[in-house]
């Protein structure tokens, strides 16, 4: 694929909404974590503008932990946890935002999945769902037929597409390729199955990365994933592109951190740090 030229060289006139706004929402007592991983990871992949839809209970938490990143308290049915009745502020909000990132660190309550399914089912924006973003749609599939975006990307790692298909882990990988094919094109969507060799489908075409190492086993690698594909998206790739080159440079960005931080002392906080050095990489092909 051609990369946008903003991707290799910004242009001098320019300013931060040329770049994309994403919205992350998620988040949930215990689990504030994911959240910044992915709003963090986010920006350092370019984007101009990132706003993290949280509890409004867990705000300050994520005002100390987050400096770049705009925070927006969310409406809560039990302490710390996301209630559908927050989908008001976001459907208020929605005009401006590019791209949604939801799920991360979310939890799994009830209240959470309802607040998915109506993202999913009235938003017209581009979609990323990664964790609880994907858990609810578990025993609940149908759903998936409802979305009003007609672009959406699930990044389930093994465990989350064997509980989305009902299929146990092993067979999955016996037949990976297979699998991930049938289920995008069923749904329409771009679907990245996250582990070694990760795969990114459009339930047409199908790329296998080969970048990365086992040090990214490690808690909140996914959720930086999540933020990388999230702006590549919000700066104007489409989301099988998006999916490709984020999984790519998320890998890359590992392999550069391993060589100072080794695999057993990799955390996800690493590949964000040494993203730099990924894009540093990519900005020298014109295509990928």
């Amino acid at each position: 694929m051609r990369l946008p030229v903003l991707l290799r060289k910004r242009k001098t006139d320019t300013h931060k909404g040329d770049y994309g706004y994403v919205f992350v929402v998620g988040g949930s007592l215990g689990l504030t974590g994911a959240v910044c991983l992915c709003a963090n990871a986010a920006l350092r992949s370019g984007s101009g503008l990132v706003l993290a839809g949280v509890p409004e209970s867990l705000v300050n938490i994520f005002e100390t932990k987050l400096t770049e990143v705009m925070s927006l308290p969310l409406d809560e049915d039990r302490k710390g946890f996301l209630s559908a009745r927050a989908f008001k502020k976001i459907e208020n909000i929605n005009e401006k935002i590019d791209v949604f990132a939801v799920g991360c660190g979310a939890s799994t309550k009830f209240s959470v999945k309802e607040l998915v399914w109506k993202i999913v089912e009235e938003i017209d924006r581009p979609i990323v769902l990664d964790a609880d973003g994907i858990n609810a749609f578990t025993d609940n599939l149908n759903r998936l037929d409802r979305k009003k975006t007609g672009q959406l990307v699930l990044t389930p790692h093994l465990g989350e597409f064997s509980r989305l298909i009902k299929v146990d882990v092993a067979n999955i990988k016996k037949s990976r390729k297979k699998l991930v094919k049938e289920f995008a094109l069923r749904y329409n969507l771009t679907l990245v199955l996250k582990g070694p060799n990760t795969l990114v489908t459009d339930g047409k075409n199908i790329f296998e990365n080969e970048t990365g190492n086992p040090g990214m086993a490690t808690a909140g690698s996914g959720d930086v994933l999540t933020g990388i594909i999230a702006s590549l998206i919000g700066q104007g790739l489409d989301c099988f592109s998006a999916g490709k080159l984020g999984v790519y440079l998320h890998g890359v960005a590992a392999d550069f951190a391993v060589k100072d931080k080794t695999q057993n002392c990799l955390i996800a906080s690493d590949i964000i740090e040494y993203l730099p050095k990924a894009f540093k990489k990519l900005k020298n092909r014109k295509t990928f």
